[in-house]
């Protein structure tokens, strides 16, 4: 809700801040290959956010991963899902992981990397050595505890003592699931199952909670842990948004940070000129994911920080975000955090007929 003093929109401060890393902007971009390459996280991070790398996709197993990506980009709909398994066969190469990672902070700009949990303790030596800022352990559910008697589960305890990097991990949607990782000493922690436009978990697994309540859930865990330890861990709300009106109740709603995939999908400087897949969608036996095609939309910098040349909310996310802070009068995302939510599932659609009907604006 609208505040009862209002801020300059140009004198709010929406910097994001992990361990010593500090983001003018609090924008992550998707481990997803489809979005980031090691050219998309340089112009990601030189614009002031940062793009995270798949270390498990096709940029860690070809030495040039650019026909692989057009070719799924190509694919026909009833030949992609085969075409993505087949792409994703060959292993991952060390020395790629390196080499990506030296490439980005090779143009001074940070570096932040994902895998996925059963990979995480093996290459963190490596990820530390070749320099990356941020290590991302991701799944579509992590928890604290898991039960296994084929495989050890990793100790997020004994990774973030082995590395002196910050470790962000999800995906978590619940109160005490969160409390539980937080308390393990991790960084970050990101927020939502199956929200994304690229992903089919909801439909194939029928788990997922909707992102207000998860980004709420979460953010309460991580005040509580602030209040048990004085250490605050950052929110990073995953998936689901696609306007300028989402990102800013994502942190509303308790988020520090929002990683955003299929939007910058669009971007002309993502890796498939407009294509996106989610990280499980190559999945050999039960993909969790599509690809979808969103097109090139505008320019990676028109999305994050514009000038738009659209009205419907699909650029200048930065521009939008100071403009909601400054509407709720917080001068900052932390303040954002306490102002009133209300629930209205029609809210975007209230008074907008001519809208609709006529497809311009909030109507598209």
């Amino acid at each position: 809700m609208p505040g009862g003093v209002t801020v300059n929109p140009d004198e709010v401060d929406i910097s994001f801040r992990l361990g010593d890393l500090t983001l003018p902007l609090p924008f992550w971009a998707s481990a997803m290959d489809g979005v980031v390459d090691a050219p998309f996280a340089i112009a990601m991070g030189r614009l002031g956010g940062i793009a995270v790398l798949n270390l498990d996709g096709v940029q860690t197993r070809y030495e040039d991963p650019a026909p692989v990506i057009k070719r799924i980009a190509e694919a026909g709909r009833d030949e992609v899902n085969e075409v993505l398994k087949e792409a994703y066969r060959p292993p991952v190469r060390h020395d790629l992981i390196a080499a990506r990672i030296r490439e980005i902070k090779g143009a001074g700009v940070p570096c932040a990397v994902s895998t996925v949990p059963g990979r995480a303790q093996e290459l963190a030596p490596l990820v530390q050595d070749a320099g990356a800022d941020v290590y991302v352990v991701q799944g579509t559910v992590l928890t604290a505890r898991h039960r296994s008697d084929s495989y050890r589960h990793l100790s997020f305890d004994t990774l973030c003592r082995s590395v002196s990097m910050p470790v962000v991990v999800g995906n978590c949607v619940q109160y005490e699931t969160a409390l539980e990782l937080l308390e393990t000493g991790v960084a970050g922690i990101l927020v939502g199952v199956g929200p994304g436009a690229a992903c089919t978990t909801r439909g194939v697994l029928g788990v997922g909670v909707p992102q207000v309540t998860a980004t709420c859930d979460v953010s309460a865990a991580r005040s509580e842990h602030y209040r048990r330890t004085g250490h605050r861990v950052a929110v990073i709300t995953d998936g689901g948004m696609r306007i300028g009106a989402d990102v800013c109740k994502a942190f509303a709603s308790g988020s520090d940070a929002v990683m955003i995939g299929s939007p910058l999908a669009g971007a002309a400087e993502s890796a498939s000129g407009g294509f996106n897949w989610g990280m499980a969608t190559p999945d050999p036996n039960l993909p969790r994911g599509t690809r979808i095609e969103v097109g090139v939309t505008a320019t990676l910098a028109e999305i994050l920080a514009g000038p738009a040349r659209v009205d419907d909310g699909t650029q200048n996310f930065a521009g939008a975000l100071r403009s909601s802070l400054g509407a709720c009068g917080a001068i900052d995302i932390q303040e954002f955090q306490s102002v009133v939510v209300v629930i209205a599932p029609q809210i975007t659609s209230e008074g907008k007929v001519l809208q609709r009907s006529q497809q311009v604006g909030m109507g598209r």
